[in-house]
């Protein structure tokens, strides 16, 4: 989406971004922030010191391991909050305290009960806030949902998730909290994209019913054999984790004159009877970097509407917290319906 026009005066200002939480994501995103021409990574937050450092050098910003100190800093525009779900709502509502814009990483948290505390905190705030979910911004997920709109695979009749991990957490996550059940494991992790994808393409789902095994006590999944339904399709989540296979995640719609797959994150398969599959989408995109675009839109549009240049453009298309919360009651969902058909409360 291209990014709105805007008063001369006021488009050519640069937004501070603070990071907390200098993980694997929270580099994803200060690459993101360096790159794009009107955001800097001003400032870094983590607890180990050793690591802010690190992190703060390499991208020539301030360190600091106390977060509120960092969010409370008057140069701060954004603050990104890239740490484990259960410390978002502290992060979030100390930075939304300070005025700062948030883009907080998924989930929302670690369940829709504090999830819906955090969508309270939004629609109370007049700053700018967001959900990095980037199938929002993935081409092969709108083609996907373009196509399904066109009518190209016909009436839609099944939804297919499938996961495989042979390893969880995987090799790269070195934290520990991924394989914990209270806010870890790969339902939360990764499934929630897919989740997403699903209400991005049909409709917040309606019903859940799902079997799951666990690898032990207060630790993540190993399987995962489950229902669900929207619009009045019926879907199926099938996940597996510690097995001997490569590691998949896709996500198949599959309809009366064809089907459409979402493979790798990004890569999007069509295929019809008697015909072989074949690739119409073969582009990761640049989805970090259109979120910062989108959430740089929404700030212009918020100070155009602050001054005499009026409310004239549009904003940036963002994941809200309420969206991603739809999201995370189904996963609650899952956890919960232990076999029995549940109801997604709406």
């Amino acid at each position: 989406m291209p990014k709105a026009e805007a008063t001369p005066c006021l488009r050519s200002a640069v937004y501070n971004v603070a990071i907390v939480g200098c993980g694997v994501i929270g580099h994803r995103l200060a690459d993101a922030f360096s790159e794009h021409e009107d955001t800097t990574v001003w400032g870094a937050c983590d607890l180990v010191a050793s690591k802010v450092e690190s992190f703060a050098a390499e991208y020539d910003s301030a360190a600091y391991t106390d977060y509120e100190t960092m969010v409370s800093e008057p140069a701060v525009d954004i603050v990104y909050v890239g740490v484990p779900p259960t410390v978002h709502h502290e992060v979030v509502a100390a930075a939304l305290d300070a005025e700062k814009a948030v883009i907080c990483e998924k989930p929302i948290a670690e369940d829709a009960t504090v999830g819906a505390e955090l969508v309270a905190l939004e629609e109370a705030t007049d700053q700018p806030t967001a959900i990095n979910l980037p199938f929002r911004y993935t081409p092969g997920v709108r083609e996907l949902i373009d196509r399904i709109d066109a009518g190209e695979i016909g009436e839609p009749q099944r939804i297919e998730l499938t996961f495989r991990f042979p390893q969880w957490p995987r090799e790269w996550q070195d934290v520990e909290w991924l394989a914990g059940r209270e806010q870890g494991g790969p339902l939360r992790e990764v499934g929630t994209h897919y989740l997403f994808g699903v209400q991005e393409a049909f409709d917040t789902i309606d019903w859940v019913s799902a079997e799951i095994d666990y690898t032990a006590p207060d630790r993540y999944e190993e399987s995962i054999t489950g229902y669900f339904g929207v619009d009045g399709i019926p879907g199926t989540i099938d996940l597996l984790t510690d097995c001997g296979v490569d590691e998949q995640n896709s996500m198949t719609v599959v309809g009366t004159e064809g089907s459409l797959t979402l493979l790798d994150w990004y890569r999007l398969a069509e295929s019809a009877e008697g015909e072989e599959q074949t690739v119409v989408v073969d582009d990761p995109g640049e989805n970090t970097l259109q979120l910062v675009d989108e959430f740089v839109a929404e700030l212009d549009s918020e100070r155009r509407q602050s001054t005499a240049a009026g409310s004239d453009g549009e904003g940036g298309d963002l994941v809200s917290f309420a969206e991603a919360n739809r999201v995370q009651t189904v996963v609650d969902a899952v956890f919960a319906s232990e076999g029995e058909r549940t109801a997604v409360e709406k």
